[in-house]
């Protein structure tokens, strides 16, 4: 790929106080290049246009200036900081062609990487990470909707996780526009774009992005395409009409309560038939709602709220299967057989909190929502997390993350407290009190 600024190069804007050196071109697609540079001494990222991008996309600038007036709805999002115009200096120099133009946001974390991967199969990345990816997207996408904005190509081209631990970054914003708004722009990717829109009877907006959300986490979740099951293996040449028939036409949910005839083939589709189990029912009953009715009666789809409120619940739910270790996630305080190995396991400990119960399990969290039912979910700032000895898995403990002390009641009667960051044994406690309530461990059989 030949890259539109050489390395080195220093640029001059019109809209800036400082010039930016060109370290290095981060990539490039249809509409132009990414570059890594030094903007008033930080890394930052820039994109810049092809002249033929403009060309198609009129509306381009307006809305990237209305998302830098609007600001990031959240840390998710590689948002847009500034409008880049050179001077006409830099331009004659650089021979930069006439009305071309980009912006600056900042540059993604090495630990970051494509979700691409993780639909592929090449990224090592456990269950909690994936939910807790899940999240945090139904979470962005939900303050963007609550600024009147809509994103209009959710893919997962357009997607970056932190494996570790499920952070994400969201990129190519400059797709994001007014709800409603008549700017012409992207439409979407196809195997995501919403049915009416594919078809050409919508245009892009909140509605359409609530399906190609739930297409993503889908996908996410089983490495999976949602529509591609038994009816495209009848298909000898999946060629645009076909696609249309399978993806606008006549879409079928391969996992569908009332229409059989696209289910997953067991030898061509192993992936979906093995982890759509894993998850729970209230998990699975939005995705039913969003891809099946909701495919032809957009007023069914999930909304955001309703995603981040079942995810969360989700990674309540999380515990190991004593047998194989995999992730499993019975209804808390009840026993279960694991996907994996087939194992029955007994129902575990639990924390009982106000306002949720969440399994005794390694690196399940309590949040605020736990303790007040009017809290929306967040898993950004855990207040306590249970924790695994390093050296023996089956010790297990509570730690403190607040900066309040707790009080502990053990099974003995004793009273302790518990500073902020210590860490107290599983297996001896009975109850703890918090300043935002009470949270009592109740074991296996205890009611």
């Amino acid at each position: 790929m030949n890259a539109m600024f050489r390395e080195g190069a220093d640029l001059a804007f019109s809209s800036t106080s400082s010039p930016a050196r060109v370290i290095r071109c981060l990539g490039g697609g249809g509409q132009g290049q990414v570059f890594e540079v030094a903007f008033a001494g930080e890394p930052m990222a820039m994109k810049w246009y092809f002249p033929s991008c403009l060309q198609r996309d009129p509306g381009l600038r307006e809305r990237l200036r209305n998302s830098i007036r609007t600001a990031s709805p959240n840390a998710s999002f590689l948002w847009p900081i500034v409008l880049l115009q050179p001077t006409p200096q830099c331009q004659a120099e650089l021979r930069i062609p006439a009305g071309s133009f980009g912006y600056m946001m900042k540059l993604r974390p090495p630990e970051f990487v494509g979700a691409v991967d993780h639909g592929a199969g090449r990224l090592a990345i456990s269950l909690r990470a994936v939910l807790r990816a899940c999240f945090l997207l139904a979470e962005a996408f939900h303050a963007l909707h609550s600024k009147g904005l809509c994103y209009k190509d959710i893919s997962l081209g357009n997607l970056f996780l932190d494996p570790a631990s499920g952070r994400i970054l969201i990129c190519d914003n400059d797709n994001v526009d007014v709800n409603g708004s008549a700017l012409a722009g992207v439409k979407g990717t196809p195997g995501f774009m919403a049915p009416e829109v594919l078809l050409g009877r919508a245009t892009p907006g909140t509605q359409s992005d609530l399906f190609s959300l739930a297409v993503l986490l889908f996908r996410l979740l089983t490495r999976h395409d949602p529509y591609r099951g038994r009816l495209e293996l009848l298909i000898r040449c999946l060629d645009e009409p076909a696609r249309l028939r399978l993806y606008g036409e006549d879409p079928v949910f391969i996992f569908s309560e009332d229409d059989g005839r696209n289910r997953p083939d067991p030898l061509e589709h192993p992936a979906p038939l093995l982890t759509w189990p894993i998850y729970p029912p209230p998990l699975q009953q939005l995705f039913q709602r969003s891809l099946g009715v909701g495919a032809r009666q957009p007023s069914q789809r999930a909304y955001t709220g309703e995603w981040m409120k079942a995810l969360a619940r989700t990674l309540d739910q999380r515990r190991f299967c004593p047998h194989c270790r995999q992730e499993v996630f019975p209804e808390p305080g009840q026993p279960g057989q694991c996907w994996a190995c087939g194992g029955s396991f007994p129902a575990g400990p639990r924390l009982l909190a106000p306002a949720a119960v969440v399994a005794a399990a390694p690196e399940n969290e309590l949040h605020r929502h736990h303790f007040d039912p009017l809290a929306a979910e967040r898993i950004d700032a855990p207040l306590g997390r249970i924790v695994t000895h390093p050296s023996d898995r089956d010790l297990q403990g509570l730690e403190n993350l607040t900066t309040h002390p707790w009080r502990l009641e053990l099974r003995g009667g004793e009273t302790l407290e518990l500073p902020p960051g210590k860490r107290c044994n599983l297996a001896t406690l009975g109850c703890v009190h918090t300043p935002l309530g009470r949270v009592t461990l109740e074991r296996s059989g205890e009611r």
